[in-house]
């Protein structure tokens, strides 16, 4: 056996050990230089706010949701069925409050 070919492979795996030092090194660089950066950007906002600065509640108390009953808005009638709506003729809102705010029950009258 020759003994050119343990060399050849033994080159081979000295390239590959060093190409995976320099591709690690890359790397550890390239996370380095991230951490540096995040650093230096966050240096530049703006501080947080402090608690005197946080939002208060209001000396009623605190907001209580609403509710309330509503029905949809019908689209109006063309006066000639070839016409057609424009975008203005077309409230913006899909539903608007309705007259009778009383919910409606389910149970049978007596």
């Amino acid at each position: 056996m020759n003994d050119n070919y343990g060399d050849i492979a033994l080159s081979n795996a000295a390239y590959g050990t060093f190409g995976a030092l320099v591709g690690g090194l890359v790397v550890v660089g390239a996370l380095v230089w991230a951490v540096r950066l995040g650093i230096r950007t966050r240096r530049r906002e703006s501080a947080p706010p402090t608690p005197s600065e946080q939002p208060r509640l209001p000396d009623s108390g605190p907001v209580r949701e609403t509710s309330e009953i509503r029905e949809p808005n019908e689209v109006p009638l063309t006066t000639d069925k070839s016409e057609r709506l424009t975008p203005r003729q077309v409230q913006a809102s899909g539903s608007k409050r309705s007259d009778q705010q009383e919910r409606p029950r389910w149970e049978s009258e007596r």
